[in-house]
């Protein structure tokens, strides 16, 4: 499949649970089946709800990335609804830099699904600024079970 491309805050925000200004980013740059990159600036908005204090830690790029693996769920999931998951595992993350809100460029978020199945997905991740690496490592997310269906009540 050719890489697609261009889709902003409002369809990021229609399509993942995070939302209001926890929805951290602001468009996917490009995607395809196992991979997304999206662009986000919201590590220099002074409101930024994963803030303490003054700064940004560069931990929070890990949040970053859970949300680019969301929207690349519901990319993949196409016309049905995406399943819901929950980051249970972050490995091999290496900090590059201290803090993100002192970062002047746009931040690049970058996924790459390396494996996963109904119950399961594994990614890759990178965090950049320009041509610079900011942190990068691996994520595991479980998805939630398929909700049962509520039985239909016998016709009278």
């Amino acid at each position: 499949m050719a890489p697609q491309r261009a889709l902003d805050h409002g369809w990021i925000a229609a399509h993942v649970p995070h939302h209001g200004s926890m929805c951290l980013l602001d468009a996917v740059v490009e995607w395809d089946a196992d991979s997304a990159s999206c662009r986000a600036t919201s590590h220099r908005d002074a409101r930024n709800p994963l803030r303490l204090g003054d700064r940004l830690g560069v931990a929070c790029g890990v949040e970053y990335a859970a949300q680019a693996m969301a929207v690349h769920g519901a990319l993949c999931a196409a016309h049905a609804a995406p399943r819901a998951g929950m980051l249970v595992s972050a490995r091999a993350v290496r900090w590059h830099v201290e803090r993100l809100d002192d970062i002047a460029d746009d931040l690049l978020v970058h996924v790459v699904r390396l494996h996963g199945d109904d119950t399961a997905l594994h990614y890759a991740f990178s965090v950049r600024a320009g041509t610079r690496a900011l942190l990068d490592g691996q994520a595991m997310v479980l998805c939630a079970p398929d909700q049962p269906r509520a039985a239909k009540a016998p016709a009278p």
